[in-house]
């Protein structure tokens, strides 16, 4: 079973910065694209920002110039770098691996981040 673990989420003032990381074992990591997502209660989840396995990135409109994602296949760990934080940025963080298949598809337990104003 492959698992994600996510960590750096916390309370952060408006203007601030965060960076959140993911984990995972296996030598799969590599081969995935790797993403975050965030949700708020009662709200559909969304996406934040994507790299691909070679290396292309792909954000959210709303986090364009503000947020950078990056992936270390050695260390089989993806980042979000989050600066000029909001607070409609608050939200629960979702970590996400997506293979080829309709099954490679897994999720982090989610890490909430909190942005007072």
């Amino acid at each position: 079973q492959v698992q994600l673990v996510e960590s750096g989420g916390g309370l952060v003032q408006s203007g601030g910065s965060q960076r959140l990381s993911c984990s995972s074992s296996g030598s799969f990591f590599r081969l995935y694209t790797l993403g975050w997502y965030r949700q708020v209660l009662g709200k559909q989840r969304e996406l934040v920002a994507t790299v691909s396995k070679s290396g292309t990135t792909v954000y959210a409109d709303s986090v364009k110039g503000r947020f950078t994602i990056s992936r270390d296949n050695a260390k089989n760990t993806v980042y979000l770098q989050m600066n000029s934080l909001k607070p409609d940025d608050t939200a629960v963080y979702y970590c996400n691996a997506r293979g080829i298949t309709a099954t490679q598809d897994y999720w982090g337990q989610g890490t909430q981040v909190t942005v007072s104003s």
